[in-house]
Protein backbone atom coordinates (compact mmCIF):
# COMPACT_ATOMS: atom_id res chain seq x y z
CA UNK A 1 0.00 0.00 0.00
CA UNK A 2 1.32 3.46 -1.29
CA UNK A 3 2.16 5.80 1.96
CA UNK A 4 3.39 9.89 2.17
CA UNK A 5 6.42 10.65 3.15
CA UNK A 6 6.78 14.39 4.37
CA UNK A 7 10.48 15.45 4.45
CA UNK A 8 11.12 18.80 5.97
CA UNK A 9 14.21 20.78 5.34
CA UNK A 10 15.57 23.22 7.94
CA UNK A 11 19.49 23.26 7.04
CA UNK A 12 21.52 24.67 4.30
CA UNK A 13 22.31 22.23 1.61
CA UNK A 14 26.04 22.13 2.27
CA UNK A 15 26.51 22.53 6.07
CA UNK A 16 25.06 19.48 7.09
CA UNK A 17 24.60 15.76 5.88
CA UNK A 18 20.55 16.66 5.99
CA UNK A 19 20.39 17.35 2.22
CA UNK A 20 21.85 14.42 0.98
CA UNK A 21 19.78 12.09 3.45
CA UNK A 22 16.59 13.57 2.35
CA UNK A 23 17.63 13.35 -1.33
CA UNK A 24 18.63 9.59 -0.28
CA UNK A 25 15.29 8.86 1.64
CA UNK A 26 12.90 10.47 -1.12
CA UNK A 27 14.62 8.46 -3.88
CA UNK A 28 14.29 5.52 -2.04
CA UNK A 29 10.08 6.14 -1.00
CA UNK A 30 9.91 6.95 -5.15
CA UNK A 31 11.58 3.61 -6.10
CA UNK A 32 8.65 1.99 -4.20
CA UNK A 33 5.88 3.75 -5.23
CA UNK A 34 5.28 6.08 -2.41
CA UNK A 35 4.94 9.92 -2.77
CA UNK A 36 6.71 11.89 -1.22
CA UNK A 37 6.55 15.97 0.17
CA UNK A 38 9.44 17.73 0.34
CA UNK A 39 8.99 21.21 2.62
CA UNK A 40 11.10 23.52 2.62
CA UNK A 41 11.50 26.55 5.62
CA UNK A 42 14.66 28.67 6.71
CA UNK A 43 18.09 28.00 5.26
CA UNK A 44 16.44 24.67 3.42
CA UNK A 45 14.84 26.71 1.00
CA UNK A 46 18.86 27.16 -0.69
CA UNK A 47 18.01 23.64 -1.47
CA UNK A 48 16.10 24.51 -4.50
CA UNK A 49 17.79 27.80 -5.73
CA UNK A 50 19.28 27.19 -9.72
CA UNK A 51 22.59 27.70 -10.77
CA UNK A 52 24.64 26.48 -7.60
CA UNK A 53 28.17 26.00 -8.17
CA UNK A 54 28.65 22.96 -6.14
CA UNK A 55 31.76 21.32 -6.88
CA UNK A 56 33.38 17.65 -5.17
CA UNK A 57 30.02 17.36 -3.57
CA UNK A 58 26.38 16.79 -4.97
CA UNK A 59 24.43 19.45 -5.87
CA UNK A 60 21.72 19.88 -4.44
CA UNK A 61 19.58 21.89 -7.08
CA UNK A 62 20.25 19.13 -9.69
CA UNK A 63 19.35 16.55 -7.36
CA UNK A 64 16.03 17.66 -5.92
CA UNK A 65 15.15 18.64 -10.14
CA UNK A 66 15.78 14.75 -10.61
CA UNK A 67 13.15 13.88 -7.27
CA UNK A 68 10.44 16.27 -8.50
CA UNK A 69 11.17 14.52 -12.25
CA UNK A 70 10.46 11.63 -10.43
CA UNK A 71 7.33 12.72 -8.55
Amino acid sequence: MPKTFTLFLSTSPYSYENTLTAVKTADSALEKGHAVNLIASGDGVYCFLKKQKAKGITNAEEEFSRLIQKG
